[in-house]
């Protein structure tokens, strides 16, 4: 059995306060084995949630983005064939030519894209309407991207509409109403909070500054930054994860050259 997606309100009640009957009667969810689990943007991190859900869940897929997603298309047809070589359903995969396709097709949908101009508001009051009425949305990318008073009137007229949120429009600040949204799940900006996570943001924040004092080239690949989180191992010579290096002028020889004086300090403190 796939776990499902039940209401918070679910958390306010006790053993002290409701009966077994009340349990089985009132919190009822969807399974989400077989239902349809939409992306938008299937960049790094949408990707790697998409197969979160398919490969646990065993949900199907579809995406929106402006490049096709060929590793994580690969990967979906593989776990397909695997599921039906051992004699269950397979999971299925589709590029959908537009975003509204996703909206009206998942059961599911997480948004992943970058907030520029283009984003901003992405989801508004027409998008919302044509999602379905128990229809997931969950925002772990910018707030913005979402119209945060249009979702508040969404989420009133439609009680199984359900959304989360980790991040919010006016930041550290809601709009009216959606704190008190039976149907919302809303957390303080706090996706990363893991200890594994939160000590490897550090880690590679300290070997950014490293490398860019000892002049080192930047890491051949972003996505793969592991090496450089091996307790017992030398990291390598590289700048791991900055994304704008070109922008900056990230890690030239000259500037190890000339801050050289101060690198074994900052060795000792990382």
């Amino acid at each position: 059995m796939a776990p499902t997606p039940v209401s918070p309100s679910a958390s306010s009640y006790t053993p002290a306060n409701a009966t077994i009957t009340m349990y089985c009667r009132r919190f009822v969810g969807n399974l989400l084995k077989g239902q349809t689990v939409g992306v938008i943007g299937a960049g790094r991190i949408g990707s790697a949630y998409a197969r979160m859900m398919i490969e646990g869940f065993k949900m199907n897929l579809i995406y929106y983005d402006l490049y096709q997603a060929t590793r994580l298309e690969n990967f979906v047809t593989a776990y397909g064939q695997f599921l039906k070589a051992n004699g269950e359903e397979p999971v299925t995969w589709k590029r959908a030519a537009t975003m509204e396709d996703v909206l009206r097709e998942a059961d599911v949908i997480s948004l992943h894209p970058v907030l520029d101009k283009t984003t901003y508001h992405l989801i508004n009051p027409e998008r919302l309407a044509i999602m379905k009425k128990e229809a997931v949305l969950v925002n772990a990318s910018r707030g913005p991207v979402i119209d945060e008073a249009a979702l508040v009137e969404h989420l009133k007229a439609n009680p199984m509409f359900r959304v989360g949120l980790d991040v919010f429009e006016d930041e550290p600040y809601m709009k009216p109403g959606l704190a008190d949204m039976k149907n919302a799940v809303v957390v303080p900006h706090i996706a990363s909070a893991s200890k594994w996570t939160r000590e490897g943001m550090a880690t590679l924040s300290a070997l950014n500054v490293l490398g860019k004092i000892k002049g080192y080239p930047v890491w051949g690949n972003p996505n793969q930054v592991e090496p450089f989180l091996q307790e017992n191992l030398t990291p390598p010579p590289a700048c791991p994860s900055i994304v704008n290096a070109k922008q900056i002028v990230c890690c030239r020889p000259a500037i190890g050259k000339a801050l050289g004086a101060n690198t074994d300090r900052l060795v000792s403190t990382c």
